[in-house]
């Protein structure tokens, strides 16, 4: 729906959650969108966790949107998987708009409604707020008239307040898309000029290096990984931090120490680097790992230690 002319300038705040089915690139959306990393964002499924909540904001015109990064939709994979979805649809509450995230083709794809995509867009049949279909990594279309046919599929599915072809790595389109947003939130404004987010400092920490951890692990490691920070300690100008690893198997546990420690040294130094300069501050980060068999399949580990844990 088109802004008044006379509102057109109005001040204008509201949450916004970016959903889709896992790996579209949601998490690298929100980073660009914001102009800063926020989330951790790896190429390995089940890589967010928790909903984030990140506020973009601007004075020409005058807007604030809260947007909520959230875990990818899709069809459960035990205990872990089934609480991402909670926690996925936990983040379309109270939210003044969606944007659903899907990705462009592959170049001989057909040019159809992903099938993963129809059970993310299934979770939105309750919501009764404008969801905007963000076609994400346009980038790689080679033949751009592929694009309509692919649309067209996707409003055939379902209606849409708007449809706006990005790449959120190359920051394509994400003006266009800013402003499709805020023309479905309400007039006025919600936060302090400079609020972020309401996660305290320790959960990001957390996540630098579960990300760094998901980096330098294969297979079916990185989902079944989990951080605990032990220690969080300022001394003078320096913050000692100290935490755990923990995997679901022995063999996995090998494997992220690596052959002489060499895996787990490699993990330390770039979660270390990106805590400093995520923090802009000096870090003394030490890592063990620990077993917790099977903790991705038993509810209540997978809440203290993927949801809970993350949120401390």
């Amino acid at each position: 729906m088109p802004i008044p002319e006379n509102h057109a300038d109005a001040p204008r705040a509201g949450r916004c959650a970016i959903v889709g089915r896992p790996n579209v690139g949601k998490s690298t959306l929100l980073n660009a969108l914001l102009g800063q990393k926020l989330v951790i964002a790896t190429p390995r499924p089940g890589t967010t966790r928790s909903c984030v909540l990140g506020v973009y904001a601007s004075n020409e015109p005058p807007t604030q949107v809260a947007f909520v990064d959230t875990p990818g939709l899709e069809r459960p994979k035990g205990a872990l998987g089934r609480v991402l979805i909670d926690s996925a649809k936990q983040g379309l509450v109270d939210c003044d708009a969606i944007v659903f995230v899907t990705e462009a083709p592959n170049a001989g794809a057909a040019l159809a409604v992903h099938e993963k995509d129809r059970t993310a867009l299934q979770a939105l049949e309750a919501t009764n707020v404008p969801v905007i279909l963000a076609i994400n990594k346009v980038d790689r279309l080679k033949v751009k008239e592929r694009l309509f046919a692919f649309i067209e599929a996707y409003q055939k599915n379902r209606s849409f307040a708007a449809v706006v072809p990005i790449s959120a790595t190359r920051g394509t389109n994400l003006e266009a898309l800013l402003g499709e947003i805020r023309a479905t939130l309400p007039e006025g404004l919600l936060y302090d000029a400079d609020f972020l987010t309401d996660r305290p400092e320790r959960f990001f920490v957390s996540e630098l290096v579960r990300e760094a951890a998901m980096l330098n692990t294969r297979q079916e490691i990185p989902y079944g990984i989990a951080c605990d920070l032990e220690s969080y300690r300022e001394e003078g100008s320096l913050l000692r931090i100290e935490g755990t690893l923990i995997v679901e198997k022995a063999s996995h546990k090998a494997i992220v120490i690596g052959s002489r420690g060499e895996t787990i040294k490699k993990i330390s130094t770039e979660a270390r680097q990106e805590i400093e300069a995520f923090l802009g501050r000096k870090v003394y980060l030490r890592l063990w790992v620990k077993v917790i068999p099977g903790w991705t399949r038993d509810p209540t580990k997978v809440r203290q230690l993927a949801i809970e844990e993350s949120g401390a």
